[in-house]
């Protein structure tokens, strides 16, 4: 079974009170990319840059087991860029700059080989761009997940509502299921959320774990307390590739196996925030995403 990432490859530069980088690789497919790459080596990435996106960028991608046809290059382009800087809390953040370059006319044209991807993982994008993949797909998905954002439900909330009808999984964070419900309790939020199509919903609270809603049950899982927290960007997007990437590897989608996947989710989400960009996910070894999972067994479970 193959796993279709659909979503940004991009350029970040970030500032957290702990430091700053110049342009480094980032966005939401690169990362859902790597972290999923733990669990799955049937990757298959649809995304766009510019010919200013260093070459050794993409082989880091594939030595990752991703298959990189349906990335985009456009020649005399430049790639997506966003720049930000974090408050002292690192839960919230300002945008300093945004480019979208080739990011503005993205068509996500699907290989005919990723057609009939079994399981799609559709990274925050423009909602039209989104359900112009549903609609390339042969058939089906086994599970369709989607991730999006405030600014999106801002200016194009009636495409996003399109998709939501065709998708399996909603991610999103605590702040956009208010904003998309209209309900401050997240209980009822997601109540109205899943009215809207997805039949599971995953909120993401930052350093304060993650909730999954589904099938009138509830699950909670913390988020590993950390000694050093140098940048959360990405770390909502690696959730999504270790979430996405457990489940194809078991190919169960029951709401038990959700639940476990949204644990992986979050071992992957507390190695991406370790160090800047994608630099701790390139270098992470299996050895090591096993021995953080065996710390989530020991800080969530107790006996009666």
């Amino acid at each position: 079974m193959s796993i279709l990432i659909v979503g940004t490859v991009a350029f970040d530069a970030i500032e957290t009170p702990f430091g700053k980088t110049d342009k480094i690789v980032g966005g939401a497919a690169t990362y859902i990319s790597l972290a999923a790459s733990f669990f799955s080596n049937k990757l298959r990435l649809v995304s766009v840059v510019g010919d200013d996106f260093p070459k050794d960028s993409i082989q880091m991608l594939k030595d990752h087991k991703v298959d990189t046809s349906g990335l985009q290059i456009k020649e005399g382009e430049k790639t997506f860029f966003w720049s930000g800087k974090y408050h002292n809390d690192m839960n919230s953040r300002d945008t300093v700059d945004t480019q979208l370059n080739v990011l503005e006319n993205f068509d996500p044209i699907l290989p005919e080989d990723f057609k009939d991807s079994e399981f799609l993982m559709l990274g925050n994008l423009v909602p039209s761009v989104q359900q112009k993949v549903l609609d390339q797909m042969t058939k089906r998905p086994k599970l369709i997940v989607l991730d999006t954002m405030n600014f999106w439900m801002d200016n194009c909330m009636s495409d996003l509502k399109t998709a939501l009808k065709n998708i399996d999984v909603l991610t999103i964070n605590d702040e956009e299921a208010r904003q998309l419900s209209e309900e401050y309790s997240l209980v009822k939020a997601a109540k109205i959320i899943q009215k809207m199509g997805p039949k599971y919903l995953v909120i993401k609270k930052g350093e304060h774990g993650a909730l999954l809603f589904g099938e009138e049950k509830m699950f909670f899982a913390p988020a590993l307390p950390l000694e050093n927290v140098f940048d959360p960007t990405g770390a909502g997007d690696s959730f999504a590739g270790g979430f996405i990437g457990h489940l194809q590897k078991t190919g169960d989608i029951t709401f038990e196996n959700l639940k476990s996947a949204v644990i992986y989710g979050s071992v992957m989400a507390s190695f991406c925030v370790e160090k800047f960009g994608t630099e701790r996910l390139s270098e992470l070894t299996n050895n090591e995403v096993s021995s953080r999972l065996e710390e989530f067994v020991k800080l969530s479970s107790f006996k009666i």
